[in-house]
């Protein structure tokens, strides 16, 4: 019995094999997986109001919105990174001179769900298949008469919901004032779910854009408690792209 417990002894006070083994030092290779998102803007406003500003005011938050998808890189699990390619649909471009839509007009004159895939020109068909073939959706908008801008309703309506089905968006309104928009993200919420392409419940509103945002979209103050909206808003709009995208390969659509 002596004997025996001496052994126990003696080989408790060797090191554990994983003390003798040799260090081994894990590799990760990080990939991107790459989103594919569409920016609407929601304002097609082009006009000084008569009591100055900006001719729209939108531009600052589409400038900053672009600018922080663009250094967007942000872990999705060990070895990936999510990083978006973006594509901007204005409504200034679309319905404007040679414009995609310009033959339809903010009116809708000519739906696309209503004509002949056949018949479609290559301008429209390319605006189509860029909306088709996104990942992920982003609503940049103000507020018009405490409603959803007319010419965001139009360009987002021209294409029927099986062009935007099994997709996220995500809403970002803005105004001069103090109520940031909030009013016209309650109802685009509601057109998005109609269209299939599913809002994140994270809102951002900015309020008093001209004093949170230059020009070119650059914060006045990067630490502004209001600015931390978007990053929180991408964060559950890229979880949410990128498993609606793993479905989809997967499964296809309904």
């Amino acid at each position: 019995l002596l004997s025996s417990s001496r052994q126990r002894a003696s080989l408790a006070s060797l090191p554990s094999p994983s003390l003798l083994a040799p260090e081994r030092h894990k590799i990760i290779m990080t990939t991107n997986i790459t989103l594919k998102t569409v920016v609407f803007l929601g304002s097609a406003r082009n006009i000084v109001a008569p009591w100055g500003g900006d001719s729209r005011l939108g531009d600052r938050v589409a400038n900053w919105v672009k600018s922080t998808l663009s250094s967007r890189s942000e872990p999705l699990g060990d070895d990936q990174k999510v990083v978006h390619e973006v594509r901007v649909v204005d409504p200034l471009d679309v319905f404007g001179p040679d414009g995609a839509l310009s033959h339809s007009g903010g009116e809708m004159k000519a739906p696309v769900f209503f004509m002949n895939p056949a018949s479609l020109q290559p301008t429209v068909k390319q605006l189509q298949d860029a909306i088709k073939g996104a990942d992920c959706y982003l609503i940049v908008s103000p507020e018009y008469n405490h409603s959803i801008p007319p010419a965001l309703g139009s360009v987002m309506g021209h294409f029927g919901g099986s062009n935007y089905k099994c997709k996220p968006s995500g809403i970002i309104t803005y105004s001069p004032g103090p109520f940031a928009g909030m009013r016209a993200a309650m109802q685009i919420q509601v057109m998005c779910h109609e269209l299939g392409c599913l809002p994140v419940s994270k809102l951002c509103g900015l309020p008093g854009v001209s004093d949170l945002l230059e020009l070119d979209g650059t914060p006045k103050d990067a630490d502004h408690r209001m600015l931390k909206q978007l990053p929180e808003l991408l964060t559950q709009l890229e979880w949410m792209a990128v498993a609606m995208k793993n479905q989809r390969e997967k499964t296809g659509t309904f």
